[in-house]
C-alpha cells in the first residue's frame, strides 16, 4: 500500500538515526522540550505543488513563543522557505486562496489578532481586517471574493452597522479595562469556560471582502456561531457554500449550551437579501440544517464539485464521547439539502486483512470514531481515527463500500489536506520518539511518492537517546487492555528498574504513539524510569463499547484494568516492584485520588495528582461543561445522589491517613474544567491526616501549564517529588 511504503521509509530513517553516533547520544532533558520547533497546520496548495505550515519557536528565557509561516515544495526537492517574520508575535492558520496565489493568515503583529493576505510573489502582507475585538480562523469563499472569520463580541451590538458596532465594542472594552470595579455579572451559563471568563460575549461569524472592504456580522444574536468547546471542533468549523453566497457553520445550542451537546449545522446568507452588508441582519436569519438530530453535528465540508455536503454527527444527546460518524447529503449550490443525510461510517468494512493491524478485533470490520476528515476529489473521503493506541489514515468511497485501512508502522497521522484534484496531500506525523513533521504525498502514473517536507528538529533528535515504545496486551476483565512501555536510555534487562505508571485524562482519551510538550513519555523515561502508559476501559481506539464502559463506573472496570496493568508490570523480571510511582492529570488525577483511598495505594511509593477531580458533588456545581458530569452520572446530583457518591474519592477520605502515600497536588486558579476547589479539598484532607503532601498552584494557568517558565518549574516539582520517593536508575 502507499502508506506502507511511506511507513517503511520512516522506519528506515528512524533506524538510521538510532544507529548513527549511538555512543554519543544523551538522554533527553527538560530544556530540550523548549528547543524543539513546534510544526503544525500543514495546508497543501490547490495545485499540489507547495505546502504551507506554521512553526513555533519557544523563547524560554523570555517566557514566550513566536510563530512563523513556512512554505515547502511538496516533492521535498527544495529547502523550506520562511514566509513571514513575526518578530516575537504569532502568524498562524494559513489558508490558500482558491487560485493558489495568496495565503490568508492570522497574526498578532499589531496587537489583537487580525487577518492578513500574503502573495507568493513576495512583498509585505496586506492587512485585511481592523476590528477591535480581533479576527481569527479566516477562510476564503470559493470565488475568492470574500473572507469569513470569527470575532468574539458583545451580542447587544451585533445588529448595528459594522462601524457603529465596532466602535461600541471598543468603548465597552476600554471602559471595563479602565474601571476600578472589576465585578463580573452573569445571567446564564457559560459565564466562564476552560480558562477564560466569557463575560456575556459571543463568537460571531463575520464576512469581509478580499479587498478589506464591507466587513459585517452575519450571525448577530445572543448565541455562539462557532464551537466554544474543542470537543465539537475539528479543523475549520464553517465554510462557504458552493455559490459563495452563504455560510454553513457549527452553531452552539441556542439554549442550555452548558448542559446540551446539540450543536447544529446552520446556514446564513452573507448579505442582507442581496442588498449588501449594512444593517438589518437579525439573529432569526439562522437556518438550522440538522435540527432533527438532538445530538451534535459539526465540521461541514462540501465536495470539490459542490454537489454534496459531508459532516460529522453523533446520535446520543448529552454524550460528548459518542461515536462520530460521517454523514453525506446531496445539496443545492446555496447549501440547502436536496436529499436525506446518509451515514457513510456507521458500519465500516475493510477491503483487506492487514498483517500490520495488531488491534484486538475482527479484521473484517471496524468500529471507528471519525476524528478529522477531508474530501479527496469528489468520490473519496480521507479520515483519521484512533485505533489500537495510534491514529491511522483511512480512505472511504463516497458511494459506500469497503474502507481502506493504511496503518503506519509507528506514530500517528493527523491534519490531512488535499490538492484540488486529490492527487497530492499533506499531513502531520508524530510519534513517541519525535514531534510533528510535515509530510506530503503525490499520486502520479499509478504510484505514490512521499517526501518529508519539514526538518527543523532533525539535528536535535540525532543528539538524543530515544527509546522506542513497545505495545503489550494485558489480560483484563472481559478482554484485553493495550499498554505502551517505554524503557529508559541505557536500559539493562539484568537490573531492576523503577516504574512510573501514567494514567491518561479524558477519560475518553488514549495514550497514543504520539508526542506531547506537556506530558512527554520520552522525558519521563530519560529520568531513569520505565514508563508504563495503559489504555484502560474508556480509552478511545478500541471500539465504542470499550469507550462506553467507563460512564458511571470510574472506580469500577477502569480501576480494575489499571490494577491488572500494575500486576503485569510487577511480574516483569526487570521491574523493581518496591519502586513504583504513579501520576495523572484530569481524569488521570482523579485516578490518583482513587488509588490513594483504596488498597492499591500500598503498592505505590508516591502519587502525583494534577488538576484532578476529588469530590463529584462539588465538581458538578463548579465545573463549566455540565453535560459531561450529567452524562457520566446519568442525571443531576439531587436526582442521582448515589451515582455522584459511589466512586467519589472524598467519600473515602479517611483512607488517605490509613495508607499515607506521599502525594503531590498540582492545581491552577484558571482551571474551570476541574476547578481549584477540587485541589484545595484534596490537599486539606491530606494535611489534616498527616500525609506527606505538597500543593503547587499556578494562579496564571488553567487545566494545562503552558507558559514556558511555568512548564519548566512544573517539571522541576514533578521530577523532584518522584526522585524523592522513587529513586531512579537500574540496580
Amino acid at each position: 500500500m502507499a502508506i506502507r511504503l511511506f511507513s517503511a521509509l520512516l522506519l528506515v530513517l528512524a533506524m538510521a538515526i538510532d544507529v548513527d553516533a549511538a555512543d554519543t547520544k544523551r538522554p533527553m532533558q527538560v530544556d530540550d522540550l523548549f528547543k524543539f520547533k513546534r510544526v503544525a497546520d500543514p495546508q497543501i496548495s490547490p495545485d499540489g505543488k507547495l505546502v504551507v505550515y506554521q512553526v513555533t519557536t519557544v523563547d524560554l528565557d523570555g517566557n514566550k513563543s513566536s510563530t512563523a509561516l513556512w512554505v515547502a515544495a511538496s516533492d521535498g526537492k527544495a529547502a523550506p522557505k520562511q514566509l513571514t517574520n513575526p518578530n516575537g508575535k504569532k502568524d498562524t492558520h494559513p489558508r490558500w486562496s482558491p487560485d493558489g496565489q495568496r495565503i490568508l493568515f492570522e497574526s498578532t503583529r499589531g496587537g489583537a489578532p487580525q487577518l492578513y493576505v500574503l502573495g507568493l510573489d513576495g512583498g509585505e502582507a496586506m492587512k485585511v481586517t481592523d476590528i477591535s475585538t480581533g479576527a481569527g480562523t479566516g477562510i476564503w469563499s470559493r470565488d475568492g471574493k470574500h473572507i469569513a472569520f470569527v470575532s468574539t463580541i458583545r451580542p447587544e451590538f451585533g445588529e448595528l452597522p459594522f462601524a457603529e458596532s465596532n466602535k461600541k465594542n471598543k468603548e465597552a472594552d476600554d471602559a471595563a479595562e479602565a474601571s476600578p470595579v472589576k465585578v463580573r455579572v452573569a445571567d446564564r451559563l457559560f459565564h466562564r469556560h476552560w480558562d477564560s471568563q466569557v463575560e456575556g460575549k459571543r463568537q460571531h461569524l463575520f464576512v469581509i471582502g478580499a479587498d478589506g472592504k464591507d466587513c459585517h456580522d452575519v450571525t448577530p444574536g445572543d448565541r455562539d456561531a462557532n464551537p466554544t468547546s474543542s470537543t465539537f471542533s475539528v479543523g475549520d468549523d464553517f465554510t462557504f457554500t458552493p455559490d459563495s453566497k452563504h455560510l454553513v457553520f457549527t452553531a452552539v445550542p441556542a439554549t442550555g449550551e452548558a448542559w446540551s451537546t446539540n450543536h447544529d449545522l446552520c446556514r446564513v446568507r452573507i448579505t442582507n437579501n442581496n442588498q449588501g452588508p449594512a444593517s438589518g441582519r437579525k439573529a432569526t436569519d439562522w437556518e438550522a440544517l440538522t435540527g432533527d438530530n438532538k445530538a451534535a453535528d459539526n465540521s461541514p465540508r462540501f465536495s470539490p464539485d459542490g454537489k454534496k455536503l459531508a459532516y460529522r454527527s453523533q446520535k446520543r444527546p448529552g454524550y460528548e464521547a459518542d461515536k462520530w460518524e460521517i454523514l453525506v447529503v446531496d445539496v443545492n449550490p446555496d447549501g440547502t439539502f436536496a436529499g436525506k443525510p446518509v451515514s457513510m461510517t456507521e458500519k465500516l468494512f475493510t477491503g483487506v486483512s492487514d498483517p500490520l493491524d495488531k488491534v484486538q478485533r475482527n479484521p473484517a470490520s471496524l468500529d471507528l470514531s471519525v476524528n478529522e476528515f477531508a474530501w479527496r476529489g469528489n468520490d473519496t473521503f480521507a479520515f483519521t481515527a484512533d485505533s489500537g493506541g495510534r491514529s491511522f489514515i483511512y480512505y472511504l468511497p463516497a458511494s459506500g463500500g469497503a474502507v481502506t485501512q493504511e496503518p503506519l508502522d509507528f506514530g500517528s497521522a493527523s491534519g490531512v489536506t488535499f490538492a484540488a484534484d486529490g492527487k497530492a496531500a499533506a499531513f502531520s506525523h508524530v510519534s513517541m520518539t519525535a514531534p510533528a513533521d510535515v509530510w506530503a504525498m503525490i499520486w502520479a502514473n499509478g504510484k505514490m511518492t512521499e517526501a518529508k517536507v519539514s526538518n527543523f528538529n532533525d539535528a536535535l533528535l540525532a543528539e538524543l537517546d530515544r527509546p522506542k515504545p513497545q505495545s503489550f496486551q494485558v489480560d483484563v476483565e472481559g478482554g484485553k487492555m493495550q499498554m505502551w512501555i517505554l524503557k529508559p536510555p541505557g536500559f539493562d534487562p539484568k537490573k531492576k528498574w523503577p516504574v512510573v505508571y501514567l494514567v491518561h485524562g479524558g477519560p475518553q482519551g488514549a495514550w497514543e504513539d504520539g508526542w506531547s510538550f506537556r506530558w512527554n513519555p520520552q522525558l519521563w523515561a530519560a529520568q531513569g524510569y520505565i514508563v508504563a502508559l495503559p489504555n484502560p476501559r474508556g480509552s478511545t481506539g478500541f471500539g465504542q463499547k470499550f469507550v462506553d464502559e467507563i460512564s458511571g463506573d470510574w472506580g469500577g472496570k477502569c480501576y480494575r484494568d489499571l490494577v491488572a496493568g500494575l500486576d503485569f508490570l510487577e511480574k516483569s523480571p526487570y521491574v523493581d516492584k518496591d519502586r513504583i510511582g504513579t501520576a495523572g492529570a484530569s481524569f488521570g488525577g482523579y485516578m490518583m485520588n482513587w488509588f490513594a483511598v483504596n488498597d492499591v495505594a500500598k503498592r505505590f511509593k508516591c502519587l502525583i495528582s494534577h488538576c484532578s477531580v476529588w469530590d463529584f458533588e462539588s465538581m458538578w456545581g463548579t465545573t463549566d461543561e455540565l453535560w459531561f458530569d450529567e452524562w457520566e452520572h446519568q442525571g443531576l446530583p439531587w436526582e442521582k445522589p448515589g451515582s455522584y457518591g459511589e466512586f467519589s474519592p472524598h467519600k473515602k477520605a479517611g483512607n488517605l491517613g490509613k495508607y499515607k502515600v506521599p502525594m503531590l497536588v498540582i492545581h491552577n486558579d484558571l482551571d474551570f474544567r476541574c476547578p481549584i476547589g477540587q485541589g484545595h479539598e484534596l490537599f486539606s484532607a491530606l494535611q489534616r491526616q498527616g500525609v506527606p503532601s505538597r500543593l503547587v498552584n499556578f494562579p496564571d494557568e488553567g487545566h494545562w501549564v503552558l507558559k514556558p517558565q511555568n512548564s519548566k518549574y512544573w517539571h522541576k516539582e514533578v521530577f523532584g517529588w518522584l526522585t524523592k520517593y522513587v529513586p531512579p536508575g537500574g540496580k
